[in-house]
Order: C-alpha cells, then sequence, then structure tokens
C-alpha cells in the first residue's frame, strides 16, 4: 500500500515539482552546456546575465514552491517535518561547500561548480525527509 496523502496542499506541491521543477532541472544541464561553450569567448553583459538568470530559475523556483507549500499546508505537523527536512537539508549543504571551500582556499581541492550546491542540498533534503518519515512512521 502506498504512502497516503491527505492534504491538498501537498498535491499542488507535487504537481508543482512535476510540472514546473522537474522539466526545469532537465534544462538546467543544456542552459550550463551553452554557457560553457560560450565560457572561453568573450559574449556580451547581456548574454551573461540572460545565461545565468536561466541557469539559477531552477532553484528559485524550487524556493518559491517550497514557500508556497509551507504557506497552504494546515498542518501543523506535516508542516514541522517538512521544514526540519528543510533544515537538515541547508545545514548538510553548509557543512560541506564550507568544507569544500576551505579545502580549496588550502589548495587541496578543485574549484566546486555552483551547479553542485543544488544537488548536495537535494541529496541531504530526500534523505531527511526519508529519515523523519521513518522516524514519525
Amino acid at each position: 500500500m502506498g504512502p497516503h496523502v491527505s492534504s491538498p496542499a501537498r498535491y499542488r506541491l507535487e504537481d508543482r515539482v512535476l510540472f514546473i521543477m522537474v522539466p526545469m532541472f532537465f534544462a538546467f544541464p543544456i542552459v550550463l552546456a551553452i554557457a560553457d561553450h560560450y565560457h572561453l569567448r568573450p559574449i556580451s553583459d547581456v548574454l551573461a546575465v540572460v545565461y545565468a538568470a536561466l541557469a539559477s530559475l531552477p532553484f528559485i523556483a524550487a524556493v518559491v514552491i517550497f514557500g508556497l507549500y509551507m504557506a497552504e499546508e494546515k498542518d501543523e505537523f506535516q508542516k514541522s517535518v517538512f521544514t526540519q527536512s528543510l533544515l537538515w537539508g541547508i545545514g548538510a549543504t553548509f557543512a560541506v561547500t564550507s568544507f569544500w571551500g576551505c579545502m580549496e582556499q588550502f589548495g587541496h581541492a578543485r574549484h566546486m561548480p555552483v551547479f553542485w550546491v543544488q544537488v548536495v542540498f537535494s541529496i541531504a533534503f530526500v534523505i531527511a525527509t526519508a529519515a523523519n518519515r521513518w522516524r514519525y512512521r
């Protein structure tokens, strides 16, 4: 038997993730490849801003979608579990990027491309969500 979703806010969250965030994250590597193609070539400032905006759009969409869910969710327990998962994801991302930044500073690690920050957060958030659901089952 699958998980029971009882909250209309949860349904809207799943729809937004499925139909807005997922396509953006599939388009993200394409935008990065195009931007990387122009990395060694001079491009106009306007084009650089457009590429930066397109590349950051999935991350901005994630923040907006999570914020809308938090505003719409009426169940305080579900909201609390979601908030805990977000905080664990943010904390893990902060820890990993701080450690990696120090390693870069001391010359023992290569530069980490910024898209890995979202990957680290996503993995940590999913693990935290699974752990919270297991904890409160």
